[in-house]
């Protein structure tokens, strides 16, 4: 799917908003602070119920306002909207007018993927930020992981309870015993599913790497580890750590401790590849998502890009150009100079309120070995200024 239309109304700086989108590619050009980021960021909150930049909703809406809302018509005329009133915390959700009352609802009819300044916590994050990367994934690839994760969970809090109780009632050993049971056999179906989908996800993986990263395609190899000893049956493992777990409080092995590790020469990749270089593998991990995605008849993703310009050259924004033509999915970028924007062009005018960019991408500077096809008819340039978003090519006035 695409997304043909958004409005926005009281969320974070942008003005109230009603624009229509292309298909393919959208380009969001401004300086900074002028509201680039929280256009993306209404879109994520929309397929995901949470923003990528902070975990406070207040922070959301206008000043002196009390609620936003976020909505969108896609390619199927189908409205998706959601309103949010931070006073109250009152969140409604709405499909073709019909409420709703899960934000997991949203999530099946629209998936966003996003590649922001933040997207770095996958290398330095921690597990848990490899684990939210992979299991979003799996959440459109995946039809049955959510209800499978839903029971890992369940299972996992009544072994945690039972492990602090500890021996403080008669039921509890025979109790722990039966949570065991179920958290064991459950972490093997959640590990069974993410090994399979992982796997497809380093398949997927090399095919990017070679367009964005081909001197090193070779020497990345990514390590699956599925929470405990790969050679060992979790009951053993949790046997041997009874004690361990009682003084921790919580299961220190299973399913919820899933890492992947991405590894350049067997070191971690981000010990040794620079920032531009990391950047460009969290593209092509993206891609590899959003293409699993994309084989999935239910929905097709929406890439979002954040400030394409920087820690990337011109030589990998060319490549990125390149890269992006394969990707069966909408594409909203944005970029603090038009300029940075040049290998995905052939030539552009530009024209906003207070300057005019005459081919600011212009025949003379076009690297003629460049692997860029943007056709124009493929795409939509905007100018954001203090919360206004305005069309720039193609001009409205035209």
């Amino acid at each position: 799917m695409s997304v043909d239309k958004l409005i926005t109304r009281n969320f974070r700086n942008l003005h109230d908003l009603d624009i229509n989108f292309h298909s393919k590619f959208n380009f969001f050009v401004g300086d900074n602070g002028s509201g680039k980021s929280s256009l993306l960021e209404a879109l994520f909150y929309l397929g995901h119920g949470k923003s990528f930049r902070t975990s406070k909703t207040e922070a959301l809406v206008c000043y002196k306002k009390s609620d936003f809302v976020v909505s969108i018509k896609n390619d199927n005329n189908c409205q998706l909207g959601l309103s949010r009133n931070v006073s109250t915390g009152e969140t409604n959700i709405k499909i073709d007018g019909e409420r709703h009352y899960r934000l997991s609802v949203l999530a099946k009819n629209i998936a966003i993927q996003i590649v922001t300044p933040e997207s770095f916590k996958l290398f330095f994050g921690g597990p848990k930020e490899r684990r939210r990367f992979i299991d979003l994934g799996m959440f459109h690839v995946e039809h049955d992981f959510s209800t499978l994760w839903k029971s890992f969970n369940r299972v996992l809090k009544q072994r945690n309870a039972c492990i602090r109780l500890g021996n403080s009632s008669s039921n509890s050993s025979s109790m722990l015993t039966y949570w065991t049971d179920q958290f064991c056999e459950l972490s093997k179906q959640v590990a069974q599913v993410r090994f399979e989908y992982t796997s497809a996800i380093i398949k997927e993986l090399d095919v990017w790497l070679a367009m964005l990263l081909p001197d090193l395609k070779s020497r990345v190899t990514v390590q699956y580890l599925q929470g405990w000893p790969q050679k060992k049956e979790l009951k053993e493992v949790l046997f041997d750590n009874i004690m361990r777990e009682a003084s921790y409080g919580y299961s220190l092995y299973g399913a919820h401790k899933f890492d992947v590790k991405f590894l350049l020469d067997k070191q971690s990749l981000e010990t040794q590849l620079s920032r531009g270089q990391q950047k460009l593998f969290l593209l092509a991990l993206t891609f590899a998502q959003a293409k699993l995605i994309a084989q999935v008849n239910r929905v097709k993703p929406i890439l979002l890009i954040d400030d394409i310009g920087a820690e990337l050259d011109i030589n990998s924004r060319r490549a990125l150009s390149s890269a992006l033509e394969q990707l069966d999915c909408q594409v909203l970028i944005t970029a603090i100079e038009c300029e940075v924007l040049q290998p995905f062009f052939d030539r552009l005018a530009i024209i906003d309120n207070d300057h005019k960019y005459d081919s600011c991408i212009d025949s003379d500077k076009i690297n003629p070995e460049s692997n860029s096809t943007t056709k124009l008819e493929n795409y939509k340039v905007f100018h954001v200024k203090h919360g206004e978003i305005t069309a720039m090519y193609p001009d409205n006035s035209e």
